[in-house]
């Protein structure tokens, strides 16, 4: 990895402010599509990330919620789909494309659930639409006879990731922790590289074939554990170039993430490496 990818990165942020002001700026409205993967189980794809629709006999469980200004649209595709309520959304964590509809949707009696992280980071950004239900480890909805799981497995894209199984279906929505593209650490809410790979490793243990990416195109199992293999792969690389005795901006200025398997473009790379450089320890 020694062609130029990006310039030493400079932008400064205070106390995930600047992130939380990134995450909410919402790009041109468009109109929203949804896939169908199962009979009872959709995605809705476009401006934030990925929502995922799961039809019960007693109502809907959402997967995130976009921004507030795709709830109108949110609401119009899943009533394309069924006629039952939304009971319950499932946050994966807290950045504003995910979570930007929760008020909206609270204010019509949808519960909402996150990680315990996830809503402290909300309220300590005074971010509107906070969870009444949180969890640490493991939250199940049991609903119309079916069953979906909110877990949580470990620091990877912030402090409060959750990874929603919906094992009837061999499926997982990983949220940021996984996307069609090089990762964001978001430091200033407790993300870290070098465990993201391991806490991708603790999910590989779930039964799963179908992953749904908090942002593009539903992938498989095998491209999940490509792309942990690249994280892996970049981790070493850095540390031997850390161990050698090169300097960050040396090394930033020369790193080409986008060559690794699956990564592709690296639209916030810059924003993770200086991090990612300090959390590896050489003995």
């Amino acid at each position: 990895m020694t062609k130029t990818l990006f310039t030493r990165f400079t932008l400064t942020l205070a106390a995930g402010t600047g992130l939380w002001i990134a995450f909410t700026q919402q790009p041109p409205q468009q109109a929203l599509t949804v896939t169908k993967l199962f009979d009872d189980l959709h995605i809705i794809v476009g401006n934030g990330g990925n929502v995922a629709v799961y039809e019960t006999a007693d109502g809907v469980i959402l997967v995130d919620d976009k921004f507030e200004k795709d709830v109108p649209q949110i609401m119009e595709k899943v009533l394309s789909i069924t006629s039952k309520p939304v009971k319950y959304l499932l946050n994966t964590h807290q950045h504003g494309d995910h979570t930007g509809g929760n008020a909206k949707l609270m204010a019509q009696g949808i519960e909402i659930v996150a990680h315990e992280n996830a809503r402290v980071n909300m309220e300590e950004r005074k971010m509107p639409g906070l969870p009444r239900l949180s969890f640490s480890q493991q939250f199940t909805v049991r609903l119309g006879g079916k069953v979906v799981r909110s877990q949580h497995f470990g620091r990877a894209h912030t402090n409060g990731d959750a990874v929603i199984y919906f094992p009837a279906h061999k499926t997982v929505h990983m949220g940021d922790m996984f996307v069609a593209n090089a990762p964001f650490i978001d430091y200033t809410a407790g993300g870290s590289g070098i465990e993201w790979p391991r806490t991708i490793e603790r999910v590989l243990a779930l039964d799963f074939e179908t992953v749904i990416p908090g942002h593009g195109p539903v992938l498989k199992r095998e491209d999940l554990v490509r792309w942990k293999q690249s994280f892996e792969t970049l981790r070493e690389d850095l540390m031997t170039q850390k161990r050698s005795g090169k300097a960050k901006d040396d090394v930033g200025k020369a790193l080409d993430v986008t060559k690794l398997s699956g990564w592709g473009a690296a639209p916030r790379w810059e924003r993770s490496f200086p991090g990612f450089w300090v959390e590896l320890k050489v003995n």
